[in-house]
Order: structure tokens, then sequence, then C-alpha cells
């Protein structure tokens, strides 16, 4: 217990009276009880969490981890042979040539010149 009270190692005896004056004269007599009651329950249920999340670690520490999933190797590819090449696509289907511009307007053969 001496290590949690490692933090008010140079409060002696007459400190703590003071202190302790202090706290009956701010809360009186009637409080006192309650809140020493309250402060017990807080620090019982501090420790009941700790202790649980304690718990939950040792827990995760000592299961076992899942099997990772491995799959099975393949067989290597014998050197003499070449890769296939992948299978041909089927050509989309051709779109119609785009149209021929109109001819010009041809005019009809002029008559002859009279002479």
């Amino acid at each position: 217990m001496s290590h949690l009270l490692a933090f008010i190692d140079g409060i002696g005896g007459p400190e703590l009276l003071l202190i302790m004056f202090v706290v009956l004269m701010l809360f009186g007599s009637d409080k006192l009880p309650g809140l020493a009651r309250g402060m017990g329950k807080s620090i019982r249920e501090f420790k009941k969490a700790a202790s649980g999340v304690e718990e939950e670690i040792r827990q995760a520490l000592e299961e076992e981890p899942a099997p990772k999933r491995t799959f099975p190797p393949q067989p290597p590819k014998p050197a003499d042979t070449v890769a296939a090449p992948p299978p041909e696509q089927p050509n989309p289907p051709a779109s119609p040539p785009p149209a021929a511009p109109p001819a010009p307007p041809t005019e009809p053969p002029s008559p002859p010149a009279a002479g």
C-alpha cells in the first residue's frame, strides 16, 4: 500500500489532521459518511472495471489465433511449353461505311451556237 501513497510522501501527521479538518468544515459531519460511501463505491467499480479489462486481455493472449486461409500451391508450368494465347474475342459488328457525298448537279448541254 505504500506505493499507492508515494505521491504524499512529504505529508506527515499534522498535515493530514489539517486536511481532515478542512474537509470536515467544507462538507459537515452529516455528509461525510455519504461522501466516504460514494468514494468507496467508486473505487470498487474502478477496480472491477480494471480487472475486467485485464481478464479480457489475458483471454485474448491465451486464445489461439485463427488459422490463415492458404490456397493449395499451383504446380509449376513446364519450361518447354509456351503459354497459350488468350482466346480471341468476337469482332463487334461492322458499322456501315459512311455515305458518299452527293454528286454536284450536272448542267444540261447547251444548244449549239448559230453561226
